[in-house]
């Protein structure tokens, strides 16, 4: 049965803490700490300030900061966490699908996986997900200590006759202690891989062939130990790829790459600290609009990042920090996910 994929971008128990936890700072509703976008604004001349000291009990491996009013050119409430890897790693809680059937476990909102999960330090909403059915699906890759929850999903279309195959992006964490962003395809259980190119797909061009063990260049055997998929990659060895049309995210089921949005994000900087950013948008602080996918991997360039990947982006876009909101959600209200990425 054909299924269209609903890329939400659209406009649409006791719980024991770890020293490493965070407990919420007590923040009334409503009060934010760039104010209501009302104040004349001038462009400042560090893009980050560090705020880490806004949020009690911290770990001392993770460090966050706040994006100057205006960043690259455009009004911005944005922030980046970062966690160096010498000390901790990011693990994944996603829907388990392994094999694209879709499942019957509910969405979750990012504060109902922090509270899931002994309140880690930062949670970020991740992959791509939609509905269909009654059962909740994951488009995007999603492995936690080794076991693979759900693989990058392995078909697309734009009329739903004539059916692609893209290899779309991953951020992974290796046995061997390594990370790097790919791409990948999944055939079946046995047959998965990753590419350190992605097969140059375009709605406007005939299908390529179905990606294998040798196209669309040698790929090697799938293996992570940590990894979540999303797209487009935005860096990959220091070099802005941002591969919307050859992931096949820039159609009209796409994720309107080209639009200034809510987004969210994952990287690595040379010197081994993990970056989780996001920014709001859809004017819910007046003014805001978000940044286009090119915009997000320019910002992460010069933050420092070699390689890095959009992720869900609009109403999923979520950072908490400690468990609380470093942004508005562009809903309104936390909407329910199928992954979230955390740290500790």
């Amino acid at each position: 049965m054909k299924r269209r994929i609903h890329l939400f971008i659209a406009a649409a128990a006791v719980i024991f803490v770890t020293a490493a936890a965070c407990e919420p700072k007590q923040v009334e509703m409503g009060e934010w700490p760039w104010g209501d976008g009302s104040e004349d604004q001038e462009e400042e001349t560090a893009s980050w300030t560090e705020v880490s000291s806004d949020f009690a009990e911290l770990p001392s491996h993770i460090k966050v900061y706040r994006s100057a009013d205006i960043l690259n050119g455009k009004k911005a409430i944005a922030y980046i966490a970062t966690a160096d890897l010498k000390e901790t790693t990011f693990h994944v809680w996603g829907l388990n699908a392994p094999d694209l059937n879709g499942c019957k476990e509910p969405l979750q909102t990012p504060t109902q996986v922090y509270e899931a999960n002994n309140a880690p330090a930062l949670v970020i909403n991740a992959g791509f997900f939609y509905s269909d059915g009654g059962k909740n699906y994951s488009s995007s890759l999603e492995v936690n200590n080794g076991k693979l929850l759900s693989p990058n999903i392995n078909y697309a279309s734009e009329d739903w006759k004539t059916m692609y195959a893209p290899t779309r992006g991953v951020f992974l964490e290796h046995s061997d202690g390594s990370y790097e962003v790919a791409w990948t395809y999944y055939k079946d259980a046995q047959n998965h891989w990753i590419y350190q190119n992605p097969a140059e797909n375009s709605y406007a061009q005939t299908p390529l062939p179905t990606p294998s063990a040798t196209f669309p260049e040698e790929g090697r055997e799938f293996e992570a130990v940590n990894g979540i998929g999303g797209g487009p990659v935005l860096l990959k060895n220091g070099e802005i790829r941002n591969t919307a049309t050859a992931e096949l995210f820039d159609g009209t089921n796409g994720i309107m790459v080209d639009g200034s949005h809510p987004r969210t994000a994952i990287g690595i900087t040379a010197d081994s600290r993990l970056v989780l950013f996001v920014c709001e948008g859809r004017n819910m602080t007046p003014g805001v609009a978000g940044f286009t996918t090119l915009e997000v991997a320019h910002i992460l360039k010069d933050f420092g990042c070699t390689d890095a990947l959009n992720l869900d982006g609009g109403g999923s876009t979520m950072m908490l920090v400690c468990g609380n909101e470093v942004i508005k959600p562009s809903d309104g209200s936390q909407r329910r996910v199928g992954s979230c990425v955390y740290v500790r």
